[in-house]
């Protein structure tokens, strides 16, 4: 036991010296690590919101042609029947709006 206070007393103050300095190093690249990795969420999260904007217009360009369509093979159908007063009635409704949505 005595020898390894011996060693404490003679030595405690170098080796507490040592380990203090090598933890303030690791600390400064830790926060420069830090520092790099938040500026690439950063760019990461830019690309992600241009992204969704793309993915939004194209959300919604595809919802106006598939409305676009329907209202096409609805116009067929209603033509391939012979019933007249209700359909041509739907059939100008029809038009009326393919021509706001074709704009």
């Amino acid at each position: 036991m005595k020898t390894v206070l011996n060693f404490i007393d003679t030595w405690g103050l170098r080796i507490i010296l040592i380990l203090t300095l090598v933890i303030f190093l690791k600390t400064c690249t830790t926060n420069s690590k830090i520092k790099n990795e938040s500026d690439r969420i950063q760019v990461l999260s830019n690309k992600m919101d241009s992204i969704n904007i793309v993915i939004d217009k194209m959300t919604k360009q595809i919802q106006t042609e598939i409305k676009i369509e329907g209202l096409r093979s609805e116009k067929r159908m209603i033509q391939s029947t012979d019933r007249k007063i209700m359909d041509v009635n739907r059939q100008t409704e029809i038009d009326k709006e393919l021509s706001k949505l074709e704009k």
